[in-house]
């Protein structure tokens, strides 16, 4: 019989790729979400759908009735009260929970590379980071007290074609067309690992029902190391910009310039990171990450211009650029 899998989520950036790979490789598929997005990363076929908001225990219990399944994979839980809520409906109705974390919870400042699933945890600058943990954690509780099956996998971050992976987004690709300078933080030689969502789903389908996971943690990131130079050339070529305008500026100081985006920054992207995926490769034989970022970049360009209504420029973060190259350009 194929594996009866449950989707919490199912049509974000991670989750979308997971569920075409997931039918393509015959899984029984559900897919409980809101129905809010599903025009932006459409469901293929073959999956079943149900429609509730799965932070409401009540409705989601209601939506799942006396349903039982061999995976539930919850993409969209954030805080230990989505994770608590979790464990309370699934507790007898799963043979193995996958949280999703982030590879953000790792140490930062990095105490090491390459960072390994032994790295410790800790993340002083961004709360999104510390509530992962201490979803992790509650869950290490569960498994150690309870038996409850959970396994905890950590994407880094993870785009497709409707996301260019720069603060900003569609604005600074727009801005390098225009001629404009754009920001980059740091002095633009920090590392960086993208992964596209497609690679992300080729390992990570291949781990749901496996019992070699269960209890532990894992990442699942591209190999491909970058510069924050090389993301934003390899946008600008996309975009049919030959030499891009880039500006260093200061980690610390886009982050005092801007704090909703700069607990991000201080927290993740401006450490330089590098992972060793051999745990994964262990579990999964044969994984490779195959789409390298100048092949992402060609796909989001290509998708933006084929749909002018996605090429929507933020005023704020157009105003916000132009005031930091005029100090620091």
């Amino acid at each position: 019989m194929a594996l009866r899998v449950l989707f919490l989520g199912g049509t974000g950036i991670i989750s979308s790729a997971c569920a075409a790979l997931a039918v393509e490789r015959g899984l029984d598929l559900t897919v409980l979400n809101r129905g809010s997005t599903s025009a932006k990363r459409p469901l293929p076929d073959g999956v079943r759908t149900l429609t509730a908001d799965a932070r409401d225990p009540g409705a989601l219990r209601t939506a799942l009735g006396d349903e039982e399944f061999d995976v539930v994979v919850d993409f969209v839980a954030f805080t230990t009260e989505h994770v608590a809520a979790d464990v309370e409906t699934f507790r007898d109705r799963t043979g193995q929970y996958v949280f999703i974390s982030s590879a953000s919870a790792y140490q930062k400042p990095v105490g090491h590379l390459p960072i390994t699933e032994a790295t410790p945890l800790a993340n002083p600058f961004w709360q999104y980071s510390r509530d992962k943990i201490a979803c992790e954690e509650l869950l290490g509780a569960a498994y150690r007290d309870t038996g409850f099956p959970a396994v905890v996998v950590r994407p880094s971050h993870t785009y497709d074609r409707t996301s260019p992976p720069v603060d900003g987004g569609w604005t600074i690709v727009d801005r390098m067309r225009r001629g404009r300078p754009v920001v980059v933080p740091g002095d633009g030689t920090s590392l960086w690992v993208l992964t596209h969502h497609t690679d992300f789903a080729k390992g990570f389908v291949p781990l749901l029902g496996e019992p070699a996971v269960t209890g532990g943690a894992v990442h699942i990131t591209s190999d491909e190391v970058l510069t924050w130079d090389r993301i934003h050339r390899d946008l600008a070529a996309a975009a049919g910009v030959r030499d891009p305008q880039l500006v260093h500026v200061p980690s610390d100081v886009i982050a005092r310039d801007d704090p909703r985006r700069g607990a991000g920054l201080l927290g993740d992207k401006a450490h330089s990171v590098v992972f060793d995926n051999t745990a994964l490769k262990r579990l999964v034989p044969g994984f490779a990450a195959t789409t390298t970022f100048a092949q992402g970049a060609r796909e989001i360009v290509a998708h933006h211009d084929a749909h002018p209504e996605l090429q929507v420029v933020d005023p704020d973060v157009d105003a916000r650029q132009d005031a930091l190259v005029e100090r620091w350009g």
